[in-house]
């Protein structure tokens, strides 16, 4: 009869690990993660400093350029998310339309993406 060992890991436990690290889809999800993660914090963080300036004149905020490269950059629904969350940048308009912009055309890019590379024309 054959025992294993709880601390010896199995080949199953490093598949996650291989598809993330090891993979272009893998990897990109991995990033797609990570800045959506980066971006909600950073929006999180700048309504903590919008409010905090109140009091504190001092207080550097995190620039409005910053907020949408951020999301250019993978990281747009993050940062809906921020706003929803956080009730921040809710009534600008740039923010209210813009950051929904950025998801969709990201949306369609990826999708005409996928369509390219596996449509049999």
């Amino acid at each position: 009869m054959e025992t294993k060992s709880a601390l010896l890991p199995e080949a199953t436990n490093f598949s996650t690990v291989a598809f993330l690290f090891g993979s272009p889809l893998g990897l990109a999800l991995t990033w797609l993660l990570l800045i959506n993660l980066i971006t909600f914090l950073v929006f999180g963080l700048d309504k903590l400093k919008a409010k905090w300036k109140v009091s504190h004149e001092a207080t550097r905020r995190v620039p409005e350029k910053t907020l949408f490269f951020l999301s250019a950059i993978g990281g747009s629904l993050g940062a809906l998310l921020g706003m929803k969350v956080f009730h921040h940048k809710t009534l600008h308009k740039t923010f209210r339309f813009g950051i929904p912009a950025i998801l969709l055309l990201q949306v369609v890019v990826v999708g005409g993406l996928w369509v390219y590379f596996h449509s049999n024309w």
